[in-house]
């Protein structure tokens, strides 16, 4: 056992400094009692371990599909649903069906009422685009935050902006998983300013009969551009180290 510890590095890495975790350690990692950890394995909702000798070896992978089985268990799925939706994905099911077994909506319907240029991808060019880092939980994460549909056979990417920039971040080193988080968080500070735009406008242009839907899309530029403003201001000040407020 202490032969297996080292060659498993002293902090728990492995060659290449991955982290990785026995099932106990992977257990408290996850937020879940070991129990049930032995249960999913059981069920083939996780991948089989790396073994030394006795030892059962998990990573950062094994980590990820935990921490998504406890998403989409407190989002309502049943375990019998996860696991049809991970063997889909390992079997090489289409995007749409997947989506299905999610109960989220795989249709294009709303994309004509965007600037935003969708794009269209084969299941091979939306590998490419992120080598690696296709996984049955990243999948579920764009399914559900809405960059990824299908119409048809077709994979539907919502955004070319949103799809060039998630790729070069990925090329950059940053996890796929870190990426549609980010864009989880961002978007929820994007649609706060929409609110706070439709606002201004519904309370200085109604009055006059305007329809406030038609004034907002037509004053959609000015709100871009001061978002653009105070984001590129704000990283001039993440650069100099001054996140004080900027003086009224």
């Amino acid at each position: 056992m202490a032969e297996d510890e080292e060659r498993s590095g002293p902090d728990g890495t492995v060659p290449g400094g991955a982290r990785a975790y026995r099932t106990e350690e992977l257990a408290e990692a996850a937020g879940i009692p070991v129990r049930t950890l032995r249960f999913y394995r059981e069920r083939k909702l996780l991948p089989p371990p790396r073994r030394e000798g006795r030892i059962a070896w998990y990573d950062e992978h094994h980590l990820a599909r935990l921490r998504t089985i406890t998403a989409l268990l407190e989002r309502g799925h049943t375990l019998g649903g996860i696991a049809e939706l991970t063997a889909a994905f390992e079997n090489g099911r289409d995007l749409g069906q997947l989506g299905a077994l999610l109960g989220l909506s795989t249709t294009t319907g709303g994309l004509d009422w965007t600037e935003e240029t969708p794009v269209r991808l084969t299941p091979e060019a939306l590998a490419d685009y992120f080598e690696g880092e296709v996984t049955p939980e990243n999948l579920a994460a764009s399914l559900e935050l809405g960059y990824l549909a299908t119409d048809g056979d077709e994979i539907v990417h919502v955004s070319r902006r949103l799809l060039d920039v998630s790729s070069a971040l990925v090329r950059e080193g940053v996890p796929l998983a870190a990426v549609l988080e980010a864009g989880r968080r961002v978007r929820e500070h994007a649609d706060a300013m929409a609110r706070l735009f439709g606002e201004l406008v519904a309370t200085h242009l109604s009055a006059d009969g305007a329809d406030p839907a038609a004034a907002v899309d037509r004053l959609r530029p000015l709100a871009k551009s001061v978002v653009e403003a105070e984001l590129s201001m704000a990283m001039d000040r993440l650069l100099r180290g001054d996140q004080a407020e900027p003086a009224a």
